[in-house]
């Protein structure tokens, strides 16, 4: 049974060096958890709005599964750590 992806949304804003750190990351972690990455721009009024609602300070932001995650760098371990939580556990 293959697992449902998490839905993740990334908050971004041109010339971010974080948000491509988050970017590079999300690829990284994508090879071994299902991840259904949304892009959104911090400037648009849909992203301000996700920014105002999730209380975002700054770019990038991360929400999982419409969940606040993390704004500012992404921490791959930390991510990792949350997505192996969300795993079904499997019966011995």
């Amino acid at each position: 049974m293959t697992p449902t992806p998490t839905q993740v949304m990334l908050l971004t804003q041109s010339d971010c060096a974080m948000c491509e750190h988050a970017k590079q990351v999300l690829a990284r972690v994508g090879e071994e958890h299902p991840l259904r990455i949304s892009e959104i721009d911090l400037a648009s009024p849909a992203g301000r709005e996700l920014a105002l609602t999730g209380r975002v300070l700054f770019a990038p932001g991360v929400f999982l599964d419409g969940e606040v995650f993390s704004h500012g760098r992404l921490s791959e371990r930390k991510l990792r750590r949350a997505l192996a939580a969300r795993l079904p556990s499997t019966p011995l």
